[in-house]
């Protein structure tokens, strides 16, 4: 796969793909985050700016921190013939831990009463 209507066509699969999975709006966005892919509105790709490689991969990345494991699965068979591309989940950068508050038991449940009263309606006729 060398030529850029080569990439444009795996890559408006591999849109097409998620909008039947995710729907238009979410696939669209995440797809146009990628500088250098033009996007029509029913995910054809219409021009590539750059390495058809990165931006291959920056897509496949896009999708990837949605939803890892099915974006994984589906797009395995489109892009078993583009050699450096895989559908592998992005590094992240754990996200800082803040400290929960730390409430004593005692403080978290109401106090109950000693003789719970049940009131029991009886109809009027």
């Amino acid at each position: 796969m060398n030529s850029e209507q080569d990439f444009r066509k795996l890559l408006t699969d591999v849109i097409q793909k998620q909008i039947v999975i995710l729907g238009p709006f979410i696939t669209l966005a995440k797809a146009r985050n990628v500088k250098g892919l033009t996007i029509a509105d029913d995910g054809t790709v219409t021009a590539i700016e750059g390495n058809s490689q990165q931006l291959t991969q920056a897509l496949i990345d896009q999708f990837m921190e949605l939803s890892g494991l099915i974006v994984k699965k589906t797009m395995e068979p489109l892009l078993a013939g583009v050699p450096g591309v895989t559908a592998e989940a992005p590094t992240q950068q754990p996200l800082p831990q803040a400290p929960l508050p730390v409430q004593p038991i005692q403080q978290a449940i109401p106090p109950q009463p000693a003789n719970p009263v049940t009131v029991v309606k009886q109809p009027t006729g």
